[in-house]
């Protein structure tokens, strides 16, 4: 390499005024939530507000202990809540950065390694082959220098980065690929004043927005706080007119108020989705925002990068010309054997690469020589690279001059483009064309085409240029970025379940059009960036709805398609690895990046983040959105259902002049311990087995449509009428008022429990709806029955809830009082309307 301009390099003193002015070279992550966000988020949900409230009226009335089981719940959800989002923070923080840069840098006269972050404006780094770049720079000197910048431009090819004298200073940035050379490099930039960091910093003037499913829970709640806030008021007016005590009556008036509020639903959805991460993680899906989960199931268009996404990133050999004889590889499979015409093209093409390459296209000339050369005269171990022509300019060409042992005579090897090698051979203007008829032919099949030559020279002093060895042509290498294994198949999984795949990517058009039909995304017609830039804001619409492959598009132009998309309404996912994808990754609906490959800036972009980079894992992900929506909408509904006897026996007494049954107490038990759980039963249920051949659900069909809200209060009103006669039966028989709470708190549970198996199977199957619960649904169910056990018999704990324990023939009979409602729940779900088909599980 030709040596930099004479330095030593900034001092230590000089790095250390430098980083004190311009900070470490890294990217500004997002501040993640710490535990006082946590706690005031949750503090302002309306019924954590009822509860203090109600716990500041038992205060008052002189009732603390009341006030204290009401401020234990209220921690429990806390602590909860807390322990979830810091997990789910750690999680992203280790996946963040998986093999953090170091650089080599010259300071104070000597070549130091220090880590990436250590970087300095003015540090003069040494980079070579396979060293990530760790800051902007400009390029003082190098020597057959070229990058890989495909995580900024989408470009899979390497890019020579070779000064002229004279010229125009040449830019390296920071988190490209050194694939090739040496070179020495000068900082001009740092952390989130390089490119990669200007293109992270435009992520936060987007909107991430808010999956639907939020939306629609965040109105639905707001709803129910204003009807639960009225009913409240009217209750509480209605027992002091009735009664006397004003505060009496505002606390029945809350129990009312609690239990009209589903604040089942965000616990339960919480559940859910981070039950569905678990689930992805096994396939390879880490889960950055639990909502993307839910709404990936939804996705009506897929938005794909090629290079790593849909590719490997990773050249291999598709093709081998020599002469008029042609052999076409399956670049994703082993060759059985190389016939012996392509030995010699193999052969040459090896002695024009380095001996442990970087750069992709040449490890793939190894890999192939390796399995196929190994056990013959084409391996030349023991010759010895005297000279190295790089590439240049004006000649795209690179050659090794190799001294062979016991010879006069040394080997050339030349390998670059198909003009430039002609160029070299000085071929005939008839061989010209023949041979550039051949690489169209490749390219057309998206390959990228290098050519190969070979020359003999006699003598001890090499020559100044390539130009002086008489070559001669050999042949043509086609190599291929490879489809990752599984892509056809995923992609062929989303086409079925109505899902549109489009790629977007910054490659070449031929190359684009090759790999969307390998993949078999549908699109006859690409088009390119230049294109959509001359279309107006109708054209370019219509060219987002309808177009499969868009090839050369900018950053700009890949956020733009995202967002006519969603102008038109479609749910949309992005896919992508690199620099470029990050604000497109961050304005879809579901950002999904790429883990192993993913930059910083992509992986804090995104929702969803493929560890393995594998692109099936997708199809897993959609699958189990669907499973997530059907299991979470019936789940709903149950839990919709056993709110109306909670309504009922909130205020019956007020109205009949009974003593209370429920308190606070009672209503945050049920609906933060209680309900919760026996939801979860519904996220065990399996998936129907034509999950992934229905269209997606539209996005204007809400999680509760007024047909599962009737469903709902139907089956509630059956459950209130077995409730309000085993409440009748217990005042029949002269038990007082905490003895008949407990009869009735016991049957509302136990009825509960015959809700679930009535609502996991479709219309009037009796036996189904009694067996084939998953046995986390039975645990779950025997951990119910244990928890009411626990408050209604254990004497300290039936005190704080103001039970009197029941004998045991007593509490099975309230227990199976609870279970009968089974019967009647049972005959009136088989005259309902269902929306699902006889023979699938798991609806009402």
């Amino acid at each position: 390499m030709s040596e930099a301009p004479a330095s030593t390099g900034l001092t230590e003193a000089e790095v250390a005024v430098r980083r004190a002015r311009d900070g470490w070279n890294e990217l500004a992550a997002d501040r993640s939530r710490g535990v006082a966000d946590i706690v005031l988020e949750v503090a302002r949900e309306p019924m954590f507000l009822l509860m203090l409230g109600a716990g500041a009226l038992y205060l008052l009335i002189g009732d603390p202990q009341e006030a204290f089981v009401l401020l234990g719940f209220v921690l429990v959800i806390i602590a909860v809540t807390v322990v979830q989002q810091r997990r789910t923070e750690t999680a992203l923080a280790a996946l963040r950065d998986l093999s953090s840069p170091r650089a080599l840098v010259l300071r104070d006269g000597k070549v130091m390694r220090v880590a990436g972050r250590e970087v300095v404006v003015g540090d003069r780094m040494l980079l070579n082959e396979g060293d990530r770049v760790p800051a902007d720079g400009v390029v003082l000197s190098a020597h057959d220098f070229a990058l890989d910048e495909s995580m900024l431009t989408g470009e899979s090819v390497a890019v020579a980065r070779l000064p002229v004298a004279g010229g125009p200073a040449l830019q390296v940035f920071a988190g490209t690929l050194v694939v090739s050379g040496q070179a020495a490099v000068e900082v001009s930039a740092i952390g989130n004043a390089t490119e990669l960091g200007r293109i992270g910093k435009s992520l936060g003037a987007i909107s991430s927005g808010t999956s639907p499913l939020q939306i629609e829970l965040a109105k639905l709640a707001r709803r129910l706080a204003a009807i639960g806030a009225v009913l409240c008021v009217l209750l509480a007016l209605l027992y002091a007119l009735l009664r006397g005590g004003w505060l009496d009556g505002l606390l029945a008036g809350i129990t009312l108020a609690m239990g009209v509020l589903p604040q089942e639903f965000p616990v339960i959805l919480i559940v859910f989705l981070a039950f569905g991460a678990r689930r992805i993680a096994a396939h390879g899906v880490l889960t950055r925002r639990l909502a993307a989960i839910e709404t990936l199931g939804q996705t009506t268009v897929l938005c794909v990068d090629k290079t790593g996404t849909l590719t490997r990133n990773r050249m291999a050999v598709a093709a081998l010309v020599a002469g008029d004889d042609t052999l076409l590889l399956d670049a994703g499979q082993p060759l059985a054997e190389l016939p012996e015409t392509f030995h010699r093209l193999l052969e040459y093409a090896v002695l024009a690469s380095e001996a442990d390459p970087h750069d992709p296209m040449e490890k793939a000339f190894l890999s192939l020589a390796d399995a196929h050369l190994s056990n013959t005269e084409h391996l030349h171990p023991d010759w010895r690279l005297a000279r190295e022509y790089e590439l240049s300019p004006d000649l795209l060409a690179m050659s090794h001059l190799w001294q062979v042992p016991d010879s006069a005579r040394s080997e050339v090897a030349s390998k670059g483009a198909p003009e430039a090698i002609a160029d070299l051979c000085h071929l005939s203007p008839e061989a010209r064309a023949h041979v550039a008829r051949q690489a169209g032919v490749l390219a057309d099949r998206g390959l990228r085409v290098l050519a190969v030559a070979h020359a003999l020279h006699p003598g001890s002093e090499a020559p100044a240029i390539q130009h002086d060895f008489e070559f001669r042509f050999i042949g043509l290498i086609g190599l291929a970025d490879p489809l990752r294994d599984g892509v056809p198949a995923a992609v062929a999984d989303c086409r079925a379940a109505g899902v549109r795949v489009v790629m977007i990517t910054g490659d070449h058009p031929r190359t684009a059009q090759a790999i969307a039909a390998q993949a078999g995304i549908e699109g006859a017609h690409v088009l390119t960036g230049p294109e959509l830039a001359a279309m107006d804001d109708a054209a370019f619409a219509a060219a987002a709805a309808q177009g499969g492959v868009f090839a050369r598009v900018s950053p700009q132009q890949k956020l733009a398609l995202v967002e006519a998309l969603k102008a038109r309404g479609d749910i949309v996912a992005m896919t992508g690895d690199g620099v470029n994808d990050a604000p497109a990754l961050k304005a879809a609906h579901i950002g999904i990046a790429m883990g192993r490959r993913g930059t910083d800036v992509a992986r804090e972009a995104a929702d969803l983040v493929l560890v393995d980079d594998d692109f099936a894992a997708l199809v897993h992900a959609i699958r189990l959105g669907r499973r997530i929506f059907r299991n979470l909408r019936h789940a709903m509904t149950y839990t919709l259902a056993v709110h109306v006897p909670i309504i009922v026996l909130a205020t019956a007494p007020v109205l009949f002049g009974w003593p209370l049954v429920l308190a606070p107490a009672h209503i945050a038990f049920l609906e933060l311990v209680i309900d919760p759980s026996c939801s979860v039963v519904f996220e065990s249920d399996e998936a129907d087995a034509g999950v992934m051949r229905e269209p997606p659900r539209p996005g204007s069909d809400p999680l509760l449509p007024s047909a599962r809200i009737w469903i709902s209060l139907l089956l509630g009103a059956v459950t209130s009428a077995v409730v309000l006669a085993v409440h009748a039966f217990a005042r029949a028989q002269g038990f007082d008022a905490s003895v008949v709470r407990t009869w009735v708190f016991i049957a509302l549970v136990s009825s509960g429990i015959a809700l679930i198996f009535c609502a996991r199977t479709h219309g009037g199957a009796w036996l189904d709806a009694l067996r084939g619960t998953a046995p986390v649904a039975r645990g779950i169910i025997a951990a119910t029955v244990l928890a009411l056990l626990a408050v209604t018999s254990v004497p300290w704990l039936a005190a704080q809830f103001g039970f009197t324990p029941l004998s045991p023939v007593h509490w099975l009979a309230a227990c199976a009082l609870g279970l009968a409602s089974f019967v009647p729940l049972q005959v009136v779900k088989s005259v309902m309307p269902g929306e699902k088909k006889p023979g699938t599980t798991a609806g009402f």
